[in-house]
């Protein structure tokens, strides 16, 4: 019974539209009440799942990407991903996913992409003569680049839930994240070419200079961030809180767009959006808690392997499992709670944790651009000012692709074991 009001309840906050962070805490204060345990119990364990020192990678890398972006980041990293394919054919939609790529590495997160890079780009490619539907969905697709490129949040909570270390798994994305750029880099392309989309002129090797030598600081914030972690002279903790101060230096005296008197009003959004975040995390791990107490994982791990054990069929079933959940739920709620118990099933079958715990991630990303709660979908729609059947029309070609890359990943430990391996020999 208690089992079942949990699910129900849960089942029944995400389709009314309640906040994930809610319907979590609403449906596991119904279960403890059912099952007669303490509600303190919910604090208890709240705490227990962010008591975490890893956990406070999440308000540097936050406080470190909105620092950066106040101070003129966004206008530098557009302008040298243009100088770099914008004269090919469609060479904004091209621009758009640069920039993206370039972008995560330093916020993190992909509605932040989203919002900073969409701001720009959907207005620019509208005035320069693209269809708002495909500029609007090559930027939703586009900002899922950046929770792959490192720094990532999910990946801080996919290792901090696994013990997998937070600095391999940055390592681990790297390379998957810049096939998805390519491979959506490549699909845009031929919409354009079909499409006779516009193109800009080659500016010249000058303008390529000057446009990397204005985003340089830029640039140099994900050396500083991937290097401090690679040496081993840095936790990726520590390196959120360096990338923090290196980006007020650089925003206030470098490129001078960060003033003094915003630092207060970027201090409380990062604070608000972190806050966000853990109270997401600390519910989620009740949520967990209860279904752990119940056999959930184990009786799903049994399930799957009473039906199969062959390798490539868990790969596929958790694939299905994991697009399908990321269509209605919030990447970290969903890994909280489905992270562990499909961790446990493919190690069942012998894949390794680093690989599987990759192209997880990169699954739940592709669900923030799928209806009906795809986040980047609704701040793209929203900022090109057109309904979501529109720009659900529009992102399937990229949705494709990345479901291609996704598998190709899935299939292929390379992709995501090579570089961390290639590091630690």
């Amino acid at each position: 019974m208690g089992l079942a009001l949990l699910l129900g309840l849960f089942v029944l906050g995400l389709v009314l539209g309640i906040p994930v962070a809610i319907t979590l805490g609403i449906a596991s204060m119904a279960y403890l009440l059912e099952a007669g345990i303490p509600l303190v119990t919910i604090p208890q364990k709240m705490y227990a799942g962010i008591d975490s020192f890893v956990l406070l990678c999440i308000p540097g890398f936050i406080l470190a990407g909105n620092l950066m972006n106040e101070g003129g980041i966004t206008t530098r990293i557009v302008r040298l991903a243009q100088a770099m394919v914008g004269w090919m054919r469609g060479g904004l939609g091209l621009t758009n996913v640069a920039a993206s790529m370039l972008f995560g590495g330093i916020s993190g997160t992909a509605a932040a992409d989203a919002a900073s890079i969409g701001g720009m780009m959907i207005p620019g490619m509208k005035k320069a003569g693209y269809p708002v539907p495909f500029s609007a969905a090559i930027t939703a697709a586009s900002s899922t680049v950046g929770p792959i490129i490192p720094p990532s949040v999910p990946m801080i909570i996919v290792g901090t839930l696994s013990g997998i270390s937070v600095g391999k798994m940055f390592i681990a994305g790297a390379l998957p994240g810049l096939l998805m750029g390519v491979a959506m880099m490549f699909t845009a392309w031929i919409i354009a070419k079909k499409n006779d989309f516009p193109r800009q002129p080659w500016q010249g090797w000058g303008e390529l200079f000057r446009a990397f030598g204005g985003a340089f600081w830029a640039v140099m914030m994900t050396v500083l961030i991937v290097g401090g972690m690679l040496s081993g002279f840095a936790t990726p903790t520590e390196t959120a809180i360096v990338a923090s101060i290196y980006a007020f230096v650089v925003g206030a005296f470098v490129y001078r767009g960060l003033k003094l008197r915003d630092v207060p009003r970027i201090l409380i959004d990062s604070a608000v959006s972190a806050a966000a975040i853990l109270i997401l995390v600390g519910l989620a791990n009740v949520f967990g808690w209860i279904l752990v107490s119940e056999r959930i994982p184990e009786m799903i791990a049994e399930s799957v392997l009473s039906i199969t054990t062959n390798k490539f069929l868990v790969i596929l079933l958790i694939n299905l499992v994991l697009l399908f959940v990321g269509m209605f739920m919030e990447t970290i709620a969903a890994l909280i709670i489905l992270f562990v118990p499909l961790l446990a099933l493919a190690e069942g079958v012998g894949i390794d944790p680093l690989h599987f715990a990759t192209f997880a991630v990169l699954n739940l990303m592709i669900g923030l651009t799928t209806p009906p709660v795809g986040v980047c979908l609704f701040i793209c729609a929203n900022i090109g000012r057109i309904s979501l059947v529109q720009i659900t029309k529009a992102i399937w070609p990229f949705i494709l692709t990345n479901i291609i890359v996704l598998l190709l990943v899935s299939y292929v430990p390379f992709f995501s074991t090579w570089l961390p391996n290639l590091v630690s020999q």
